[in-house]
């Protein structure tokens, strides 16, 4: 949860310089500023008032689009959203179905999101559909600046359904396999994972794929509450495979501990191999751990020893 001082810092600061302004435009994404002033929150609340009554639910589908997006990323559901927000759930359920609330929510809202309040209320009153036009491009195919801004034409052969592979955390020489699609997000212009058939299910990551062009590799990074994971893979090659390393938390006993491991993505059209933890006396097995080794051994990723 956002401590309530801190929301209030971010409405002062604005206040403090930008007296006149009518909006509480939110910092760079998830950046709070740090003045205070008890004066300057007392005037912004005075000054809080209903959002436009008029506007119809579909006009809103830009800034509520942003919200749901920007939900699911955090993994946050309306009473989580809510508590951090320090709102009644009634409210969160209000904003999402497209009704009028008040300006001061859809801020508190937006800085628990870390969305940009000035975009998102533009949106919401039916001005456009909230997210930054650079970084839409033509008819919303481009991905924002610090993904890449890469094409959807560009990295149309990244979108499908991938075998993934690595080595298990828990049980010595056995291999993780399940699968990862990766589709292309209209509403926030990028490339979109989510991992399915894990064994270990509620632990699936969904996150977005961020594509330097100055580099040969990629970047699958998922965040949630500030828990950040991240694989970093060659570029997808013409057999359809990436290859290189992933660093993630692992539950050992009672604590949770960094751990960093070969992975690969081999794209399929369809899946015959099984899923699963797959020990030594699996018939894949053996194909499995020629890929995560290879992975290695041609330079994709290096493990440094002690």
């Amino acid at each position: 949860m956002i401590p309530r001082a801190e929301k209030h810092e971010a409405v002062t600061r604005h206040c403090q310089e930008n007296a006149d302004a009518g909006s509480f435009p939110f910092a760079e994404q998830g950046q709070l500023p740090v003045d205070s002033g008890k004066f300057a929150v007392r005037r912004a609340r005075q000054g809080t008032r209903v959002m436009k009554g008029t506007v119809s639910k579909s006009a809103r589908e830009g800034a509520l689009a942003q919200l749901r997006t920007a939900m699911i990323e955090k993994k946050l559901t309306q009473a989580e959203l809510a508590d951090a927000a320090d709102c009644h759930e009634k409210t969160i359920q209000n904003l999402l179905g497209g009704r009028s609330v008040r300006d001061q929510t859809l801020f508190d809202v937006c800085v628990v999101l870390g969305l940009d309040f000035d975009k998102v209320r533009t949106a919401w009153n039916g001005g456009g559909s909230g997210a930054p036009a650079d970084l839409h491009g033509e008819g919303g195919l481009v991905a924002p600046i610090y993904m890449g801004a890469y094409t959807r034409e560009a990295v149309d052969h990244y979108l499908g359904s991938f075998l993934t592979l690595r080595l298990s955390f828990s049980q010595p020489g056995a291999i993780v396999a399940y699968r990862t699609d990766i589709t292309w997000d209209a509403e926030w212009p990028s490339l979109l994972f989510q991992e399915r058939d894990r064994p270990d299910a509620p632990y699936s990551h969904r996150g977005r794929l961020y594509i330097p062009s100055s580099s040969s590799f990629i970047h699958l990074v998922s965040l949630t509450k500030g828990a950040m994971r991240m694989v970093v893979v060659s570029q997808i090659d013409r057999f359809g495979e990436m290859r290189g390393i992933i660093t993630t938390l692992h539950k050992h006993g009672a604590m949770l501990v960094p751990v960093a491991t070969p992975i690969v993505y081999a794209k399929r059209e369809s899946f015959e191999q099984p899923f699963g933890t797959i020990g030594t006396d699996n018939a894949a097995y053996n194909g499995y751990r020629a890929a995560l080794d290879d992975t290695v051994t041609q330079g994709y990723a290096r493990l440094v020893g002690l």
